[in-house]
């Protein structure tokens, strides 16, 4: 498996080639937990998510890679926002892909299953919410957290 290498503002970074429609899913628990990964990829932590695959919505493809990653079933329940900030690339080393972020991040509760690892989560855990920030992650994945925690009035759009 390759890794996966976030760079942002680094005039050092490879130029992007792609560009990815992806989801992140922040789902909560009744106890105010958010699900959090520790990714397999590249040690950081983070909301689970991944891209869209053709013929499926946002929802559908939030809902499958919150599965595929977590084991946990979830019911989409809103909207973060959407961030697509072309300074922050994404380096798949397998396939030499540099992606540019396009990431909707969707709030949600988990309605079955039990957190369990995958290829790409080598753990997966119930986080309170005033720990979720103390985690090892990029910038990007950070302030996604953070606006979710802020509970905007509004979606951002960045």
């Amino acid at each position: 498996m390759g890794r996966r290498i976030d760079y942002y503002d680094d005039p050092d970074a490879p130029p992007a080639n792609s560009l990815v429609p992806s989801v992140n899913v922040a789902v909560t628990n009744n106890n105010g937990e958010i699900l959090m990964i520790h990714r397999t990829d590249n040690d950081n932590w983070a909301l689970p998510g991944g891209a869209i695959d053709l013929g499926e919505s946002v929802a559908e493809a939030a809902i499958r890679e919150t599965k595929e990653e977590t084991g946990v079933d979830c019911e989409i329940t809103g909207l973060v926002g959407i961030y697509s900030d072309p300074k922050h690339l994404i380096h798949y080393t397998s396939n030499d892909e540099v992606r540019q972020e396009f990431s909707i991040v969707l709030k949600a509760r988990p309605v079955g299953g039990e957190p369990q690892t995958s290829d790409e989560s080598r753990a997966v855990l119930w986080i309170p919410a005033e720990q979720a920030m103390d985690r090892q992650m990029d910038r990007s994945m950070r302030r996604r957290i953070q606006d979710y925690l802020q509970e905007q009035k509004q979606p951002i759009i960045s």
